[in-house]
């Protein structure tokens, strides 16, 4: 009953077009104030326990250093580099816009900031090649979700501070299906670029493609300094996650010269402004999750699921469902935010690996990204392309299908997942 209560009154405050951070507070506060008995001081020891956590100072660093490089030209260089490789085959724009997707997800570890360095600079010039715009749209859209789930990724960090799960275990487990995932859209990209006979680059020579590595080759060394530093136990994810922001500072800065010292503070402050509303999101998630286990409604689902001989394959099925819906309104981090606490529980009394679970919620939150009528990316890709959402839907369908396909087979075959952290032994 309680937990009907719960949701019903964040459901209510959520539809009023209130932020969810605030709704997510307001739900806690009227329920700890009117139905319940618990101390306030245990409330607040559990606040401040709660976001007392060293990865959670991984998440202000990873959003400065993807700001600095969305704004210091690294998108431009790696745009190059990705069309000079596979610029000349069918859609072959289109493909680079895969492929540099992916690798400035390996950097920024945001999607929306993925979208729009990429598709602010590529959509034109997909546009003047000839392509249709809803065919560029629907890659940029579809594949700058991989800004999640190739790591670093903030909302991997969101999911370690719900659940305590090892973020650099999470943060190699994503590597394998992102790779996987670019390469399920750049299938989809090249089938209906041959399809329809979009035009196709002329072939760069070696000497072209190893001069377009040479400029990209500072932004891209960001990849090894946050993996190898995480996997050679040089440093934790969160000192990754500092030293990644000072590097892009410098690449921006000093090497590349896109940005000037005067353009330093505006990117501190969107970077601040930004990292204070996930910490305020996580606050308020921390007092929900604390109210959610004090009511005991993760382990009465778990016994209900059990008691009803709902095995894991049913179970995924319904976490796939649920994250789905919330995909419509809820931007990822709340998500996470909100459901890890209550479906981990229940995973963990199914056996299901920790990690494994976490890569399933990031794939759905991409999907949920890509999908209407609200995903966020299908916004910021309103914005740059001057589209509607329900042109933008008919859009990005092929892809869309191709990452439902992709998420089901990460549902129900773990090894996907967990085989790389395992081999090395993060597991």
């Amino acid at each position: 009953m309680n937990a009907l209560v719960i949701f019903g009154l964040l459901a209510v405050l959520m539809l009023t077009g209130m932020p969810i951070s605030i709704s997510l507070g307001l739900t806690v506060l009227t329920f700890l104030f009117t139905m319940t008995q618990v101390p306030l001081e245990s409330v607040a020891l559990k606040l401040f326990t709660g976001i007392e956590k060293f990865e959670i100072m991984a998440i202000p660093f990873f959003i400065l250093a993807g700001n600095f490089l969305t704004h210091g030209g690294v998108a431009k260089r790696m745009i190059n580099f990705a069309t000079s490789m596979v610029g000349h085959w069918y859609g072959g724009l289109g493909l680079a816009g895969v492929m540099a997707c992916a690798l400035f997800a390996a950097v920024s570890g945001s999607s929306p900031a993925t979208v729009v360095a990429i598709g602010s600079i590529l959509l034109p010039a997909m546009v003047k090649a000839g392509f249709p715009n809803k065919f560029g749209a629907g890659v940029i859209s579809t594949s700058g979700a991989l800004g999640i789930l190739i790591p670093p990724s903030i909302v991997m960090v969101m999911y370690s501070v719900a659940t305590n799960t090892s973020v650099g275990a999470l943060f190699m487990a994503g590597v394998i299906p992102g790779i996987m995932l670019a390469c399920v859209l750049g299938g989809v990209t090249w089938y209906r670029a041959k399809k329809f006979n979009y035009p196709r680059q002329p072939k760069a020579s070696w000497k072209e493609r190893f001069d377009a590595f040479r400029k990209s080759a500072w932004g891209l060394f960001l990849i090894v300094v946050v993996m190898g530093g995480i996997y050679s136990g040089m440093f934790t994810p969160t000192e990754a996650a500092a030293m990644s922001a000072v590097y892009a500072f410098v690449v921006a800065v000093f090497i590349y010269k896109d940005m000037s010292l005067k353009d330093v503070p505006k990117v501190l402050l969107n970077s601040a402004n930004m990292s204070a509303m996930l910490l305020y999101i996580i606050t308020n998630a921390v007092l929900f999750s604390f109210i959610m286990t004090n009511e005991n409604i993760p382990q009465a689902l778990a016994d209900w699921m059990l008691g009803n001989g709902l095995g894991v394959i049913t179970f995924l099925l319904a976490v796939n469902i649920i994250l789905l819906l919330a995909g419509n309104f809820m931007e990822p981090s709340s998500i996470v935010l909100i459901f890890a606490p209550i479906l981990f529980p229940v995973a963990m009394k199914l056996g299901i690996d920790p990690v494994h679970f976490g890569i399933i919620m990031v794939v759905n939150m991409e999907v949920g990204m890509c999908h209407p009528p609200v995903g966020l990316n299908l916004y910021v890709a309103s914005g740059i392309t001057k589209m509607g959402i329900t042109e933008l839907t008919v859009a990005v369908w092929p892809w869309l299908l191709s990452m439902l396909c992709f998420l089901a087979l990460v549902t129900y075959v773990p090894e996907i997942s967990i085989w790389l952290p395992r081999t090395l032994g993060m597991m």
